[in-house]
């Protein structure tokens, strides 16, 4: 989670598309030039851990969109595959 967080803040869109799962990822991302993600907070976490198959994250995301300050508010699923933890879908 902490990682996507900073792949949108340094608007690293391929690592953003490869840890996001093959079966919901989209194809392409469009960079917002007036989006800034500027603050993550991780609120509670489930599963996740070395023998978990999925787990979610609720989150708050703060974000400055040409100017003005905005939250974004999630829990996100994330799942295995192969071996690796990738983003899924909003729970």
């Amino acid at each position: 989670m902490k990682s996507r967080f900073s792949a949108f803040a340094l608007d690293l869109t391929d690592y953003v598309l490869a840890t996001w799962h093959p079966d919901t990822r989209p194809a392409t991302l469009e960079s917002d030039p007036g989006l800034r993600w500027v603050r993550l907070e991780v609120l509670e976490s489930t599963g996740g851990t070395l023998f978990d198959a999925e787990g979610t994250v609720t989150f708050r995301a703060h974000f400055r969109e040409d100017g003005t300050p905005g939250v974004l508010d999630e829990t996100s699923r994330f799942v295995r595959h192969n071996a690796r933890w990738v983003y899924h879908s909003p729970v």
